[in-house]
């Protein structure tokens, strides 16, 4: 039997919208809602690079990554063609104007994934020295 865990209330969600929901461990998960308070809970992680959904323009039952503009539909994860993969999605339920998630898979669902690191690498990092100022 799934155990449910209350997150927040459907109008804590803004129209056209998400908000974060931290987790113990691995990335937040991002809970959208669509103008027809379609509730939808992903990842908050684009699968092309990383961006981070949450902060995307949401329109129908997709939202648009705001660091590429690539289109992930909300009800399963993946990006719309011509851009390919997917982002996990969590099992999320609207009950009484209360929006609630999968306990198990909010623990469990995803954990190892990371954000990849944007620019470049630091020096420290890489192993390598940094080049003096003026040469290089």
């Amino acid at each position: 039997m799934t155990e449910w865990k209350k997150i927040c209330l459907l109008t804590d969600i803004p129209v056209l919208g998400s908000r974060c929901v931290a987790r113990a461990q691995g990335l937040d998960v991002a809970v959208f809602r669509n103008d027809q308070d379609g509730v939808f809970a992903l990842l908050d992680r684009c699968p092309h690079k990383g961006g981070p959904l949450s902060q995307g323009m949401v329109f129908g039952t997709s939202v648009a990554c705001p660091l590429h503009n690539w289109t992930i539909d909300l009800a399963g994860g993946c990006a719309k063609a011509p851009d390919e993969g997917c982002t996990p999605r969590f099992a999320v339920k609207v009950q009484a104007g209360e929006v609630f998630l999968d306990a198990a898979e909010l623990a469990t669902h995803a954990t190892d994934l990371t954000r990849p690191a944007a620019g470049p690498r630091s020096p420290a990092l890489s192993g390598l020295s940094p080049a003096p100022l003026g040469e290089g």
